[in-house]
């Protein structure tokens, strides 16, 4: 039992001082708030993304506006919040199998379907979603 309460003063000893630190908080922006996307670079994204001979996206996955979407993958949608993260967002596109052994989504760049510069465009874009 004594050992039980030493516990606690310590554990709350370090609770309140950490409290009372004078270090002042700082707020931190999220990534995605960091710089809005090019438009120019979206539009070339979305034209690859949405086009049926290139990404081609909607072959298996659900975007807003898109013409005859595929339901295999996950809907395109609050993309921001899924991948806050651009770089696991691009990696995901890259080879998806990659972090998913199992995943049925093509490798893009492992595969070069798509070029670096086509993959970080189409990460532009959907990152809108």
């Amino acid at each position: 039992m004594v050992r039980l309460v030493s516990t606690l003063v310590v554990i709350t000893s370090a609770a309140w001082l950490t409290a009372c630190s004078n270090k002042p908080v700082t707020k931190q922006e999220p990534a995605a708030m960091a710089a809005p996307s090019d438009p120019k670079i979206v539009a070339a994204g979305k034209a690859i993304a949405t086009g049926r001979s290139q990404g081609n996206c909607l072959a298996c996955h659900m975007i807003e506006d898109g013409e005859s979407p595929g339901n295999i993958g996950p809907p395109l949608i609050a993309m921001k919040a899924r991948f806050p993260d651009k770089a696991k967002l691009r990696a995901q596109i890259w080879d998806a199998t990659a972090a998913n052994p199992e995943s049925a989504m093509v490798p893009f760049g492992r595969f070069k379907v798509l070029t670096d510069d086509e993959i970080d465009k189409v990460v532009e874009y959907i990152w809108t979603l």
